[in-house]
């Protein structure tokens, strides 16, 4: 089992900045990538930025170049740097672990999710 919880969220005008973190505990040795994703009212969750354990990194297109997603393996947290917020950014923010374990020789994939922290952002 894998716990997560996030900080950070909160209100922020257009163009301003904030940073999102994610703590993880429990059997972390189990946890391969770390990302976060978003989800608006009415919308679906989308994935926002993912890091591997070795730091390889995805982004959504909307956010290339404004988000910096990090990875602090000896802390087992994710950070989200967001730069240059936009009103549409505005959505509750899930951390989430992809964990693989070993059973019975077979690889089983499990994802973990934090409680959520909302994103406001005021034009």
């Amino acid at each position: 089992q894998v716990q997560l919880v996030e900080s950070g969220g909160g209100l922020v005008q257009a163009g301003g900045s904030l940073r999102l973190s994610c703590v993880a505990s429990g059997s972390t040795v189990s946890i391969n990538a770390m990302g976060w994703y978003r989800q608006a009212p009415g919308k679906q969750r989308d994935l926002v930025a993912a890091i591997t354990r070795g730091g390889s990194t995805t982004y959504a297109d909307s956010v290339k170049g404004r988000f910096t997603i990090s990875r602090d393996n000896a802390k087992n947290t994710v950070y989200l740097t967001m730069n240059t917020l936009k009103p549409e950014d505005t959505a509750v923010y899930y951390c989430n672990a992809d964990s693989r374990t070993v059973v019975n020789g077979f690889v089983v994939r499990r994802d973990y999710w934090g409680q959520g922290t909302q994103v406001t952002v005021s034009s």
